[in-house]
């Protein structure tokens, strides 16, 4: 008796299985969707992972994403908000006294010779527009200051003054003098103020207009003044009194619109340039020199 012929097993299986399962079942290639092995998306992510997606961001190998992803480490915080960048500061422009008689006026009182670096106080001023720069400066860790009076005499006095405050600031005040008193005034008229506390001088730049309402406690600076000079100590940002019992003043009326190099001797140099000392000077080199009879 004959054997049926014997099929080898399972060779219509996996024909059978594609034949039921129908074109809907079959898997998308690599190339459709990108999927990688174990039927999940790129780089391992599983299809509708949102998570797995926020996980591990894509990288491109371009410059410009380079670039981007480089900007937002070194700029953005971890909440992804840019920093805050603080405006540039310029540094303060050393006052220079080469100008002095040519383009400003300047005070200086010390040593012969000093600058706006070495003087005991030292003052500038200028016409810009329609207003008045003045720079200021004096050996002092407190405050410096210029008055505008009518007569030599401190009361009833203009003064705008440089103070340097317990944070390192230099700030820009408008003083009125009652009698030997400074009362500050709230109605200040500096403006492009800056200040600058180094090397154990305060050295401050401010503009002021010319023409003011008018009001007591400001001059009119096309009209001509006395100047007061005074520096002296602070504390915790208020002023004390100034440095010397006689503060020097201009020897007569400032006009703004007249520029000299003003030098004014300080105490220690005045003594030997008066002429008495001279005469003295004068009278013991000619003893010492004859001899006694």
């Amino acid at each position: 008796m004959a054997r049926p012929p014997r099929r080898r097993p399972g060779a219509w299986g996996p024909l059978l299985w594609l034949l039921l399962a129908g074109p809907g079942t079959c898997a998308a290639s690599p190339a459709d969707d990108g999927a990688g092995p174990g039927g999940r998306g790129p780089r391992g992510r599983g299809r509708g992972d949102s998570g797995a997606d926020e996980a591990a961001p894509r990288h491109d190998s371009s410059y410009g994403t380079f670039a981007g992803e480089f900007y937002d480490l070194r700029y953005l915080s971890e909440e992804g908000y840019p920093f805050p960048t603080a405006p540039p500061v310029d540094p303060f422009a050393k006052i220079k006294v080469d100008d002095c008689g040519k383009t400003k006026g300047c005070f200086r009182y010390g040593k012969p010779g000093c600058n706006a670096e070495t003087c005991d106080y030292f003052l500038s001023y200028r016409m810009i527009g329609a207003d008045v720069e003045f720079e200021l400066s004096a050996d002092t860790d407190g405050w410096v200051a210029v008055g505008f009076s009518s007569d030599k005499k401190m009361g009833g006095d203009d003064v705008m003054a440089c103070v340097h405050d317990d944070n390192g600031r230099v700030r820009i005040q408008h003083f009125y003098n009652v009698g030997q008193w400074a009362k500050e005034i709230q109605r200040n008229p500096a403006r492009d103020e800056e200040g600058v506390f180094e090397n154990n001088r305060v050295t401050c730049r401010f503009k002021r207009p010319v023409n003011v309402p008018r009001d007591e406690t400001i001059v009119d600076l096309h009209l001509s003044w006395y100047y007061l000079f005074a520096w002296g100590p602070a504390i915790q940002g208020s002023i004390t009194r100034h440095d010397i019992d006689s503060p020097p003043t201009s020897e007569r009326v400032v006009s703004i619109y007249k520029y000299e190099d003003i030098f004014m001797p300080s105490a220690a140099y005045q003594t030997f340039s008066s002429p008495f000392c001279l005469l003295l000077i004068v009278a013991l080199t000619f003893y010492l020199l004859m001899g006694t009879p």
